[in-house]
């Protein structure tokens, strides 16, 4: 499962993936990011949280590249990433090497309390 969540007022995205997550759910869920997107300006950020992903369907990286894609494009400009274990680590630092311009700054924690730290939340 993807859960998708906006804040626009603090100009923030949140991605959690619990569980299993399929390609076909990721499809799903890209309508719903358009619409969320349409209201953010240039200059907003994503939380992606992997702390509850079990799998993944080796056929969601293309999925994710494209979501990747279609987020620069709007305007992302940070990237910030729970990754609490590196087993759950599914690819993230290559999908950025050729889905994000050097414009997104990626960076990673272990916890979801770091994260929203440096995200100042």
């Amino acid at each position: 499962m993807v859960l998708i969540e906006a804040n626009k007022q603090k100009r923030l995205l949140h991605f959690s993936y619990l569980g299993h997550v399929t390609r076909a759910e990721l499809k799903a869920r890209r309508e719903e990011l358009e619409a969320s997107l349409a209201e953010f300006k240039a200059g907003f950020r994503l939380l992606t949280d992997l702390t509850e992903l079990e799998t993944m369907d080796r056929d969601c990286m293309l999925e994710i590249g494209k979501v990747m894609e279609l987020l620069e494009k709007k305007g992302l400009e940070l990237v910030v990433r729970v990754i609490p274990d590196p087993k759950k680590d599914i690819g993230m630092n290559i999908l950025t090497l050729f889905h994000y311009s050097r414009k997104v700054h990626p960076v990673t924690y272990e916890t979801l309390e770091e994260a929203l730290k440096a995200l100042g939340l």
